[in-house]
Order: structure tokens, then C-alpha cells, then sequence
């Protein structure tokens, strides 16, 4: 309310700001601009001071336009002061001028902090788990006013401010209020609108101006190689996929079929220009793809804004922020409803394990060691030339944490895959002797980390009933997939890096060689069980020279493709649940290269047609045969008919589950037909072939038994004479 006709009284005579504070202001060197600029009481009346680089003549309004005081000069080019009219404080703006133009100018230092006592507690004791509704930018209605709310960690700088399109990236306009106490630093700009590009300006400790930030809680980026933060605006989609959801949040999903097709968003497909898909264009091609080839669910290597597109989204600078290569943010959330109502869960990549050191990013965040550790022994990758997280600093493992949270909360994934949790859990990864730190204890284990893996999974197994949490962990380390309360690091389900690894290197063998390394494929059933198992055929394994799948299995052109079928069939048999990285499901000759989409052409010649046919049978026969999924974690689910007939290079076992039939896998991994072979089976009858890798529809030869076997009693026991294809897989169920 303005207070009409009442005369400016001796109270504001005063108020001249003295030359020194001018300066200050109009140099953005004041420790506290909220304390000079915007309105402020003198006596009983009101004076307001505003810093508008280029304006000759300034004049206070009310929000409603009302003129409430004209602004004279003060001591410094900028800054503007005077007496207004009003009874109490409000928000106010300013009608600006110069002999060539006018404007107005929202006041930013006439609103009131956004940020309570409870943030501040919650915040500094590390256990707020909304962070990403509080930090970051957030369009509001604040005091009467829309706007946007920012609000960053950077306890060691001695002036933040918010620069954007919205103040000509001028870091004296909008220089934030510090929240001592907790080191954060936040403002309110009035007039803001989301899609503005915007980052931090940044004083270190020493007075140096650091390269210009983007914000860590930033929900939208810049399309590379621009590197600003975008205001986000919030959410507007309507969610459809309760059904879905409702699943899974009472499922145990160690006993779902999982059958997961591993992507790289930027490769899978692309336009005839070469250039992205968007996610709603992916939405209509690749949740088709999947249903129809029969998996469970989607994981796309990291879609977080990252700036360099050969690290594949693993050095990421924008954990909240869904890739401006695929569109707007909104996309993503369309996606994962579209997959969701035709089934299909969504698990992305997860790097809370290192951060590049791009200028922009967290790296030295407010001038220091903030995000990372100051001793490169501590906090500096040797493989990747990144930094490492402190997961010992509460703030730090709080931003992670929340991070897990948002992409949960936000977008509905159902799945975070861990990536590089070996090089989060032990302090000597990849390092040499002196050239690490031991824990309190004298030991190897990263302390630290394991307490900060521990409260995200706790935090988001607690929260959001249905999710799964997956290590990418390639050690011994006990209990990955164990609760935290028996002792466990609270994921749910683990990498089997030693099956793909001993698996690979049987299977590259010549089968004459093989009968030498049969324990290659028997030993891991010593461990099966040990862990909730993910069995994965990655990314990993197609890049950097190692060629493709097809490319590593030996023999001539029928061989190759007979080995990666029956390698299929006994990894679909084996048990686990399973993950096949894009292109491999059709058997792509040559080495992924994200720089290009997959060789969709391959599908032109029958031989990579009947792969494609082969992975799409058997995702559909282990999601519809309990056997097959249902024990995937438990030892009752398996158990060795044969396992020492390493001469013939043959393995066989039966896969069970509770009150459902069970099925028996056979592989031959030899070019030699075996005519009747006795294979012991649990019980006489009929049994009916399910699965036959050989199958001509596939590009086998057709070598097999017309569909069924029938048992017979032989000494003791039940047997039945199969033949067995070269080089193939078959399943077998009782009729």
C-alpha cells in the first residue's frame, strides 16, 4: 500500500550512500547488497536504492505501476537512491531511461529469502532428501510475484551471483544472499522466466573470478558445445502408468523376468541427416522395437548432460539434467510413460563415482576442493582423468543422494545400473603403491563410499517402492546385493562380471581347444547364487578393439553365427537375469562407434534376420516360462545333469521352479552332430524340445529331435537320447 501525500520528513535526508559502499556495490564487492539495495525503512518513511548499469534517470513503482519516488544518482555510475512513498516494505521495480531507450527493471533485493530454518537444518545436518526442490532454479510465485528462485552451495566463495539472458551475464545485478550458517547462496528474480540460460559468477577465496558455472541442480542444459544452465519449467506431464508402477512396487524382482536391452540413445538409430533422434521419435521406434523382441526393460547408458559425446554420457556435467541432445527435458518423461504403458521399465547409467574437470562444471566449484578432494590421491581418477566425489563431505553425498532421488521421483525410472562401483569401494583402484591414502583403519576400502552407497540405497529402496538399484562391480566384494541392516551395501542387484568375462573367453576359443577350458563355464555356477546376478553382454565388450560379439567367435562365417546362437541359448538358460547391449541382438559384424547409428542393413541378409529371431524367442520363452526367471537368484533353481563331459565339450542342467515344470538346457558347443546322447532327466515321459538354436528359421541346419524325446528307465534311473545340434542350445520341457 502506498502511503498518499505524506511528506518525505527529515528521516531520509541521511541516506546518501557513502562513496566507499557506492563503489562496493556498483563493483559487486559488497558483502551484503541486501542490506543497501532494495527498500529499507529511515524513521518512519522509506528510501530505496537500485544499481541500473546505464540508466540517466530511475523511478520507483509499485507492482502495479504506481509511481512511488524518483531515484537520484548516487556516488557511483549505477546506482540509484531515494525516497519513496509506501507505509510498509514491498516489492518493487523501476521505470529506467537514457536518452535512448526505456525499460523497467525488476528489484530482486526487495523480496524476502525463499530458503527457511528447516533447509538450513535439514541441509547442513546432510539428511534433506528434497534438495532438488530447493537448490538449483525454480520458477515460483513469491511475494505476489512470479518468478525464478536460485539457490547454490558455495560455502568458500566470497560473492556469488546469478548471471543469465535475463541481466546481460552482468554478475553485479544479481549478486546472491549468502546463507552463512550452511555456505549456500540464493536470490529471487522477480520476472524470470523458464527457457532463460543462466550460470554462476563466482569469487573464490583469494578474489579470483572463476570461469563462469553451470549449476549442479540444474534441470535443463545448453545443446553442446553452449554449457549454460537452463530454467527449467515444471513438469506438466499427466502420468499413465500406474498400472505399471503398481506392479513392480509389489513384485519381487528377483523372481520377474528380466531381460534387459542395453542403449546408447545417441546411437541406436538417427535421422537421415545424421543428426538425433528426439526422445518422443524414439518413443514411437523403440518401445515398439522392444515389446515386440520381448524385453523387459530399457537401460540407456548415462542421458545426463555431459559435454563430450566419445565418453557415452560417463562424465557427466549435469546429473539433473536430461540431455539437450534428445530435446527438451519433458521428452524424457514421455518416454518412460510410453515404455511404461506398454510394459517396458526404464534403468539408466548412474555416475556418482567421478566428474570431468571441465571449466564449467563442479571441478575447484567455488575455488576449492568442494565437490572432489584436494589430495590427488584421494581425488583424482588415473584412468579417466576426472575427479572423485567426497563422499565423506555430508553436502556432497546429499547432492548424490538426492540425485538417485529426482531421477526416481521425477521421471519414474525404475532402475539406476552403478556405474564403476570397484572404484568408488577401494582407495588403491588403479593406483600404486604411494600413490594412495589408507582408510582410518590402515586398510584398502573406500569407508566413506561404502556409507555413502549404503544411505543412497536405503534412501531410495525407502522411497520409492519398485525401484532397483544394479552394481556395476567387478570384485569379490561381499554382499553387494545384501540389505544394509545384515551387513550388505543395499543394492539389489549386481553385474556378473566374472560370467561374462570367463563366458567370452570360452566362447573365443576354437571348439577343438575347448574340452582344455570346460571349467571356463562350470565354475561360475560356484558363485551363481552368492549375489542377485545380472548376467551382462555390455557396451563394454564391443569397444575400444575388442570387435563385436559375432566378430569373437571362431570358425568360418556358419560357425560364427552357430556359436552366437548357442551362446544366446546357454546364457538365457544359465541362470540370472540377462542384458544384451543394441546391434547385438542381430549380431552386428563391426564395433559400436557412438558416432554412428547401428547397421540396421545387417537385417537385409537372413543370417543376421534369424539372430534377431533367435534373441526375440527366447526373451519371450523366459518371460513365459517360470522356470527360467523365476529362481534366477536361488540355488533350488538349478542344479547340473552334466558337468564334467568336457571330452564333448556338452553341458547340461535343469532350471526349476516352484509348482511349475521345470526345463532342462543342453549345449553342445562342438561342430559335431551327437547322435543319441543320454542326457538324465527328473522325471519319464514325453519331453517336448521348446528350444532348438539349430532351428532353420534361425539359420541353423535343422539338426535336432522332430520336436519331443521320450525317457526311458536305465539302471535307476530316467534317461532320454537326444541328438544334439553342432554348435547349439536346446531347452526341453516335460509335456
Amino acid at each position: 500500500m502506498t502511503q498518499k501525500g505524506t511528506a518525505r520528513d527529515a528521516d531520509t535526508k541521511g541516506f546518501a550512500l557513502a562513496a566507499d559502499q557506492a563503489k562496493a556495490i556498483a563493483s559487486a564487492a559488497h558483502g551484503d547488497p541486501f542490506s543497501i539495495l532494495g527498500p529499507h525503512a529511515a524513521g518512519k518513511s522509506f528510501i530505496a536504492r537500485a544499481f541500473i548499469p546505464g540508466a540517466d534517470q530511475v523511478t520507483a513503482l509499485s507492482l502495479e505501476g504506481e509511481k512511488l519516488g524518483q531515484l537520484r544518482p548516487g556516488a557511483a555510475d549505477g546506482l540509484f537512491e531515494g525516497a519513496i512513498d509506501i507505509a510498509e516494505r514491498q516489492p518493487l521495480r523501476y521505470a529506467a531511461s537514457n536518452d535512448t531507450a526505456t525499460w523497467q527493471v525488476e528489484d530482486p533485493y526487495s523480496y524476502g529469502p525463499v530458503l527457511g530454518p528447516m533447509d538450513d537444518y535439514f541441509i547442513a545436518e546432510g539428511s534433506h532428501l528434497r534438495l532438488f526442490d530447493r537448490m538449483g532454479a525454480h520458477q515460483i510465485h513469491h511475494e505476489g510475484v512470479d518468478g525464478v528462485h536460485f539457490a547454490v552451495w558455495a560455502p568458500n566463495a566470497n560473492r556469488v551471483s546469478v548471471v543469465g539472458d535475463f541481466n546481460d551475464w552482468d554478475g553485479r545485478r544479481h549478486v546472491m544472499r549468502r546463507r552463512a550458517e550452511i555456505g549456500v547462496w540464493e536470490i529471487f528474480a522477480p520476472g524470470v522466466a523458464p527457457g532463460s540460460a543462466y550460470k554462476y559468477e563466482i569469487i573464490g577465496p583469494d578474489g579470483a573470478r572463476l570461469p563462469l558455472k553451470a549449476d549442479p541442480f540444474a534441470r535443463r542444459a545448453e545443446m553442446r558445445p553452449a554449457t549454460a544452465s537452463i530454467v527449467a519449467a515444471d513438469h506438466e506431464h499427466e502420468w499413465a502408468d500406474e498400472a505399471h508402477r503398481a506392479h513392480w512396487s509389489k513384485a519381487d524382482p528377483r523372481r520377474q523376468p528380466m531381460s534387459i536391452y542395453e542403449v546408447h540413445p545417441g546411437s541406436w538409430r538417427r535421422r537421415q541427416d545424421g543428426t538425433f533422434l528426439s526422445w518422443d521419435q524414439m518413443g514411437d521406434e523403440l518401445i515398439p522395437y522392444c515389446v515386440e523382441m520381448g524385453f523387459t526393460h530399457i537401460e540407456f547408458l548415462p542421458v545426463s548432460e555431459h559435454p563430450y559425446d566419445p565418453s557415452w554420457g560417463y562424465q557427466t556435467t549435469g546429473l539433473y539434467a536430461p540431455s539437450a541432445r534428445f530435446g527438451e527435458p519433458e521428452g524424457f518423461a514421455r518416454f518412460v510413460d510410453g515404455a511404461h504403458q506398454a510394459g517396458i521399465g526404464v534403468i539408466l547409467d548412474w555416475v556418482p563415482a567421478h566428474f570431468p574437470t571441465d571449466e564449467h562444471g563442479l571441478a575447484r566449484f567455488d575455488g576449492t576442493a568442494l565437490y572432489e578432494h584436494e589430495d590427488p590421491r584421494q581425488g583424482f581418477h588415473p584412468d579417466w582423468n576426472t575427479a572423485i566425489y567426497n563422499f565423506g563431505r555430508r553436502e556432497v553425498a546429499s547432492f548424490l543422494v538426492n540425485n538417485a532421488l529426482f531421477w526416481a521421483e521425477a521421471y519414474h525410472v525404475d532402475g539406476l545400473r552403478v556405474d564403476a562401483v570397484a572404484s568408488m569401494l577401494y582407495l588403491d583402484y588403479s593406483r600404486k603403491d604411494g600413490e594412495w591414502i589408507p582408510n582410518k583403519d590402515g586398510g584398502r576400502e573406500n569407508l566413506e563410499a561404502v556409507e555413502f552407497l549404503r544411505a543412497m540405497n536405503k534412501a531410495v529402496y525407502a522411497s520409492h517402492p519398485g525401484i532397483i538399484t544394479i552394481a556395476e562391480e567387478s570384485t569379490s566384494w561381499p554382499k553387494v546385493s545384501a540389505p544394509v541392516h545384515e551387513g550388505g551395501l543395499g543394492f539389489g542387484f549386481k553385474w556378473n562380471m566374472g560370467f561374462m568375462h570367463d563366458t567370452l573367453s570360452y566362447m573365443s576359443r576354437d571348439p577343438i581347444h575347448r574340452k582344455h577350458h570346460h571349467n571356463d563355464l562350470t565354475f561360475g555356477l560356484l558363485y551363481a547364487f552368492s549375489e542377485n546376478f545380472v548376467l551382462p553382454l555390455s557396451h563394454d565388450e564391443v569397444v575400444h578393439g575388442k570387435g563385436s560379439l559375432l566378430g569373437k567367435m571362431p570358425g568360418d562365417e556358419w560357425q560364427k553365427f552357430a556359436n552366437l546362437r548357442a551362446y544366446y541359448g546357454f546364457m538365457w538358460g544359465y541362470p540370472g537375469k540377462k542384458l544384451l547391449f543394441m546391434g547385438q541382438e542381430f549380431a552386428q559384424r563391426g564395433e559400436w562407434s557412438e558416432a554412428r547409428q547401428l547397421d540396421w542393413d545387417h537385417l537385409d541378409d537372413p543370417r543376421h534376420h534369424g539372430m534377431q529371431d533367435l534373441v526375440r524367442d527366447l526373451n519371450h520363452l523366459y518371460a513365459a516360462t517360470p522356470a527360467l526367471h523365476a529362481r534366477d537368484c536361488e540355488p533350488e533353481g538349478f542344479e547340473w545333469l552334466i558337468a564334467d563331459d568336457s571330452e564333448n565339450s556338452v553341458f547340461a542342467w535343469i532350471r526349476r521352479a516352484p509348482d511349475e515344470k521345470p526345463v532342462v538346457v543342453v549345449t553342445n558347443f562342438t561342430p559335431n552332430v551327437r547322435s543319441s546322447y543320454k542326457i538324465p532327466l527328473p522325471q519319464g515321459g514325453n519331453w517336448r524340445e521348446i528350444f532348438n538354436s539349430d532351428a532353420t528359421i534361425y539359420g541353423g541346419v535343422g539338426q535336432g529331435n522332430m520336436g519331443a524325446v521320450v525317457t526311458r528307465p536305465e539302471e535307476g534311473r530316467t534317461v532320454a537320447e537326444l541328438t544334439l545340434p553342432p554348435l547349439a542350445t536346446l531347452m526341453l520341457t516335460p509335456e
